[in-house]
């Protein structure tokens, strides 16, 4: 059972890119007046409550911390979403039930979250400054990218070339240089990575071996992954193929 506890936060403190944009002065003041509630989520299914983002005005959760998984579930088939710092998620806005092909939406946090409530007051108190209305939806832009992307890896030809492509997109994200390689710090499980690329276990189980046979993709004795050498060439053109979509009217 996951649990959630709630307290006040000053958003300016824990994502200071809200304010990138803005003198010295400006971010002196948003930094102040820029409160919101916090919502703790530990790791597990996440089930949240309805009347978090009901109301009118509110705009989402913006997540200051950790990584967490949704699970679009049609029928026996999932396909899986990865969501983190500076995303912008409305987990209550699900009709999946009332669609014309039912589907159902499930929560999981990988690692423990922070997430900022950006409701009615606070929308009320950032429209003082477009700079910071600009970088939240930047977030929620940058999710619709993110899908994108893995769109596209779904549909490389071989698993192998899906997982090592998607790998070095999640180290973008996440990763870690270390002495041995990039740490992609993200306990994914083989079932996981095959929602994350379209693939079925034990097709992935197979690919992963291929990869650590060929010396580009490891796991690391905590569960997390290491990639090794240079990154695929696909994974420039995905890049370029994304930006030229979302830049054009």
């Amino acid at each position: 059972m996951t649990s959630n506890q709630s307290r006040k936060v000053r958003v300016v403190d824990a994502f200071p890119e809200l304010v990138d944009d803005l003198d010295p002065e400006q971010e002196r003041l948003a930094r102040h007046h820029l409160v919101a509630t916090l919502l703790d989520v530990k790791p597990g299914v996440w089930r949240p409550r309805r009347e978090i983002d009901r109301q009118p005005g509110h705009l989402g959760l913006l997540v200051l911390e950790g990584v967490l998984m949704r699970d679009v579930v049609l029928d026996r088939t999932l396909a899986t979403e990865l969501v983190g710092r500076g995303d912008i998620v409305r987990p209550t806005d699900h009709d999946g039930q009332d669609a014309p092909i039912p589907f159902d939406i499930v929560w999981h946090v990988v690692q423990p979250c922070r997430l900022a409530i950006i409701d009615r007051e606070f929308t009320r108190v950032a429209s003082h400054w477009p700079e910071v209305l600009e970088v939240l939806m930047r977030g929620a832009v940058t999710r619709a990218q993110s899908l994108a992307i893995a769109l596209a890896v779904s549909h490389l030809r071989h698993v192998d070339q899906r997982l090592h492509v998607l790998m070095w997109y999640l180290a973008d994200r996440w990763g870690r240089v270390r002495p041995d390689g990039i740490n992609v710090p993200l306990k994914l499980t083989h079932q996981a990575l095959g929602r994350l690329v379209g693939a079925q276990r034990p097709s992935v189980t197979t690919a992963l071996k291929q990869l650590a046979e060929d010396g580009v993709l490891t796991r690391a004795d905590d569960g997390t992954w290491l990639l090794h050498g240079d990154p695929p060439e696909t994974l420039q053109r995905l890049r370029e193929r994304t930006a030229a979509a979302t830049s054009q009217p």
